[in-house]
């Protein structure tokens, strides 16, 4: 180590020597020096910076335009796999650049690669802390092993991710904690988080307070509390309106669902909550029909509710759609036994 100061000394020295004398009274280049130390520590920088510059802009292009068709779907692969190469390769120059070990652990899990995102993940947060790692890097750690099913690895990395939800993508990792701690068996735990991230001045037509307060009524849904759903559902129909239904699906579409299956409780809770009782059944459904899933009793008992108000409604044979929107849900207002 001590040669490699040694020698380090000696090029500043030749360079000093080999450049021309300044005029008098004009000051020296200050920064020879700091540019000569700057490519001794990081010889490769401006070229990981303008690959960060360049990946940045692929993912977040990828991340604003939701795949609409297979001519979509393919284009958002291609840009996604640009970028995944690209920041393989700076990872190579600068291994411990914890930007690129962000942005490349983004790229492998939005492309499926989940070996090659924990790898990167899991490195940028032994090289920082997870305290200084960032919530999107704990957060995506955490949403990628409530997907493999280790909810207490999720519980652990999201718990660091949480943050004030009026905070950009502070919201999606508190629903992905609190859909880990339901799962593992913590609801009333669950519940809690969800209720204590949202503020005491409610804005509904805000995303994230829209996305934490309807996952509140899900949850709420799940633990056999139908009277604390309505309550949740109630308020943020008095406060949307009409627009309950769009800030919604607004809202739900920055969601990457993990188990993917709960995407269909979300739309069936939200289709119930419309009116639109033929498509609330039909998601309901499709939940259903993962035998494994959580909640699967609850899907079965919304089907139930469901198909006795439609047939009580024309003495014995289903009814057709009522039209009525927006309409809190059936099992609110007839309970299901």
């Amino acid at each position: 180590m001590r040669w490699f100061w040694i020698v380090a000394l000696l090029l500043v020295a030749d360079r000093a020597a080999a450049k021309p004398a300044a005029p008098a009274g004009q000051a020296g280049n200050a920064g020879d020096a700091g540019d000569f130390w700057r490519e001794v520590i990081e010889p490769h920088g401006a070229q990981v910076a303008a690959i960060i510059a360049r990946a940045k802009k692929a993912i977040d292009k990828v991340a604003e335009v939701p795949p609409d068709g297979d001519a979509a779907i393919d284009q958002r692969v291609r840009t996604l796999n640009e970028a995944y190469g690209m920041l393989r390769y700076a990872r190579k120059l600068a291994p411990d650049n914890l930007e690129v070990l962000s942005l490349l652990g983004t790229a492998a899990d939005e492309l499926g690669k989940t070996r090659q995102a924990l790898d990167a993940l899991e490195a940028c947060v032994r090289l920082a802390g997870p305290e200084r790692a960032g919530g999107e890097v704990t957060g995506r750690l955490g949403m990628i092993f409530l997907r493999l099913g280790k909810l207490d690895d999720a519980v652990r990395w999201l718990r660091y991710a949480q943050g004030p939800i009026g905070v950009a993508g502070n919201a999606v990792p508190a629903v992905h904690l609190a859909t880990a701690l339901a799962a593992r068996g913590s609801m009333s735990e669950a519940i809690d988080v969800l209720g204590n991230a949202l503020p005491a001045q409610t804005n509904y037509y805000t995303d994230p307070i829209t996305l934490v307060s309807f996952a509140l009524a899900v949850h709420y849904d799940r633990d056999d509390q139908p009277s604390a759903a309505f309550e949740v559902l109630a308020r943020m129909q008095v406060a949307l309106q009409q627009e309950l239904a769009p800030n919604t699906q607004h809202a739900l579409a920055v969601m990457r669902f993990a188990p993917a299956e709960d995407q269909y409780y979300y739309q069936a809770m939200l289709y119930e909550a419309l009116g639109d009782y033929i498509e609330a059944r039909a998601e309901w459904a499709l939940y259903a029909s993962v035998t494994d899933a959580p909640w699967r009793r609850r899907a079965l008992e919304h089907i139930k509710a469901i198909d006795a108000q439609r047939t009580a409604g024309t003495g014995g044979h289903p009814a057709p759609p009522t039209g009525r929107s927006p309409a809190l849900p059936i099992h609110h207002r007839r309970p299901v036994p």
